[in-house]
């Protein structure tokens, strides 16, 4: 948490500032990578599966405005298997409250699936051909001197 964002809420919480006029505050966005490891020969099931059972759920979250982003990348070359990844995905939430907010509501996956039954199995599969995954919050640094 940057310096001014630790001020902001310390002088919140003591009432220095109006709640009014830090709400009015724009949010600072939270980036987090998300890395994932499939067991050799699985990678291209496991983003199947993402893009069928995960990536609808961000597409919501972005439609309701808690994430502002979500983009993918995998490497061109494969590393050493202790350093190696398939897919890291990128999500930038509007703010760190957006972040760590409930996600959807069990009535709004039932609409994006309505089958649940294949969905959960799916999403069982896709976490079964994991070898890792680990979640990275990551922030922008200012590179001039």
């Amino acid at each position: 948490m940057r310096l001014t964002s630790i001020i902001g809420l310390l002088a919140l919480l003591v009432g220095i500032i109006p709640a009014e006029a830090q709400a009015a505050a724009p949010a600072e966005p939270y980036v987090v990578d998300y890395y994932y490891k499939a067991k050799w020969g699985f990678a291209g099931e496991f983003i199947r599966l993402f893009k069928k059972n995960h990536l609808p759920v961000l597409q919501r979250e972005i439609a309701l405005g808690r994430i502002a982003s979500v983009t993918a990348v995998e490497p061109r070359y494969h590393a050493t298997e202790d350093g190696r990844w398939d897919y890291r995905v990128t999500i930038t939430f509007r703010s760190v409250a957006d972040a760590f907010a409930p996600s959807l509501d069990e009535k709004e996956m039932r609409a994006l699936y309505p089958d649940q039954a294949t969905f959960e199995r799916e999403e069982q599969r896709r976490f079964e051909i994991l070898l890792a995954h680990w979640d990275v919050p990551i922030r922008s640094l200012e590179l001039k001197p």
